[in-house]
């Protein structure tokens, strides 16, 4: 039976701690090691911790006398992992029934794969049903999953979802502590750079909690503060591990036009509906140049240096402009979102960004 080590890195996250620990306790088909590391915690987690430990002997506990931040906490877990196989799961998300299960068998019987994944559900307090049956899995060649994540610049892994196997997060090490916001997504790419990927169809693998308080929407808030988060983690892995691999100059060229495309995009979105909290439309034009050069001679871009200068439009060529942006935003939400979320359920990949 495989051993899994769970680290439950939490920070003031009591009132979700007992409940993502149950979680693991209760996995199927598995031996399970859990490492919590409070990180200093002002609420009550020390005390939920030492109500955790009294009733379980697999887990253990680690308290800060200082506020480390995340990825030393993190790293902390990784350098002390045990068994066969490594999870990350914050004390605010929870694994599915069986998660540990599923995921560890196609590893068992594939020992090329390094890391497998499968669907998050998001929620936010009351946990919806789970699918707990698989109905097929997929392995990937590495390079060809990392292929498909820089076609679409997009992160194909939340975190609570994914089994890393152990010999290969000790050969890879900890997170980048330069990369607080996108450490994970680059974490993904070195391991898909030395090994294969796997994923789990089907059936439902981790709960991923969405609230006001989670880093993603405080800390690391903001779509261009993300898009250069995106940049900084392929640039980070194509220098390490992805450093190696043949083709990493065109992966990395396709990963930076992609990028420089959703930037153009949402320069055009703001142009026309503006935020309040979010940076000009210049920012985004400069970062797309920044990352692809050539994106000065597309028509998208053409036509964003045009929106810019709205203020030089007749009354009917503005009213035009208005009504083509309405069309692009419900073309992007109605048809390319939804296909694209329906297509990363099933597949596990998102949809190529090769469009302005």
């Amino acid at each position: 039976m495989a051993t899994v080590q769970v680290l439950v890195p939490c920070y003031n996250y009591a009132r979700y701690l007992e409940q993502c620990v149950q979680s693991v306790l209760d996995q199927e088909g598995v031996d399970v090691d859990v490492l919590i590391i409070d990180d200093c915690s002002s609420d009550d987690t020390p005390r939920v911790c030492a109500d955790l430990m009294r009733r379980d002997p697999r887990i253990r506990v680690i308290r800060h006398e200082t506020n480390r931040g995340h990825i030393a906490t993190y790293n902390e877990g990784i350098a002390q992992i045990r068994g066969d196989y490594f999870v990350l799961l914050s004390a605010d998300d929870l694994l599915t029934p069986g998660a540990l299960s599923r995921a560890t068998s196609l590893m068992d019987t594939n020992p090329n794969v390094g890391m497998t994944y499968g669907q998050p559900i998001s929620f936010t307090d009351v946990l919806p049903p789970a699918r707990t049956s698989s109905s097929s899995t997929s392995i990937w060649n590495g390079r060809k999953w990392i292929r498909h994540i820089c076609r679409s610049g997009k992160n194909f892994v939340v975190c609570p979802e994914a089994v890393v196997r152990a010999d290969i997060q000790r050969r890879i090490g900890g997170y980048s502590a330069d990369l607080p916001h996108s450490a994970d997504m680059e974490m993904w790419l070195r391991i898909a750079a030395i090994s294969d990927i796997g994923r789990v169809h089907g059936a439902d693998q981790a709960y991923y909690r969405v609230h006001v308080l989670s880093m993603q929407r405080t800390i690391h808030a903001g779509v261009l503060f993300d898009l250069e988060g995106r940049h900084k983690a392929f640039k980070a892995a194509f220098e390490k591990e992805g450093a190696d691999l043949s083709d990493r100059d065109e992966l990395y060229g396709l990963a930076r036009r992609s990028l420089a495309i959703m930037a153009l995009q949402h320069a055009r979105k703001l142009c026309d509906f503006p935020a309040e909290n979010d940076v000009s439309p210049a920012k985004y034009r400069e970062f797309a140049v920044s990352l692809w050069p050539d994106i000065v001679d597309t028509s998208g871009y053409r036509a964003l240096v045009a929106d810019e200068r709205r203020h030089d439009r007749s009354a009917v060529q503005a009213a035009l402009a208005r009504q083509s942006a309405r069309l692009r935003l419900f073309a992007e939400r109605e048809i390319f979102n939804r296909v694209d979320w329906h297509w990363a359920r099933y597949t596990g990949i998102h949809v190529p960004r090769f469009y302005l």
